[in-house]
């Protein structure tokens, strides 16, 4: 095998993978949509990853037990200062997988997976076809 072959073997599996957890995430968000509870969260904490200047808010809502729960979005989150309000929606059997609930939210992240996937998948198609 030569390293284009290989190059290009990697630049299809990572778009494979981007498209597949860009639709787990387009369809846990339907999920979340048709039988989502909805909860208003609050920022509770920021935690920052060393080297990183971004930091990631840590949420917390009370789900329909009464049980606080605190998750962090799964993309960073900007805009959201500590003690902001947000909508959030959650899976009763699953609160952890809980979204903050505004269409900006709800569309960064499967946006950002999809159009990275197509982006990897053209890098290889633009080398298969060079060639």
């Amino acid at each position: 095998m030569t390293g284009e072959t290989i190059g290009v073997g990697l630049a299809v599996l990572v778009g494979l993978v981007g498209l597949w957890a860009g639709a787990r995430e387009a369809r846990l968000q339907m999920r979340l949509s048709r039988y989502g509870l909805h909860a208003e969260g609050v920022v509770v904490d920021q935690e920052h990853e060393p080297g990183d200047d971004s930091s990631t808010p840590v949420i917390e809502f009370t789900d329909r037990q009464g049980r606080p729960v605190r998750f962090r979005p799964p993309t960073t989150a900007t805009g959201l200062a500590l003690g902001t309000q947000v909508p959030v929606a959650y899976l009763p059997e699953r609160p952890k997988s809980a979204r903050v609930f505004t269409r900006k939210y709800r569309l960064h992240r499967i946006v950002g997976l999809f159009f990275g996937a197509m982006l990897w998948l053209g890098v290889a198609a633009g080398v298969v076809f060079t060639h």
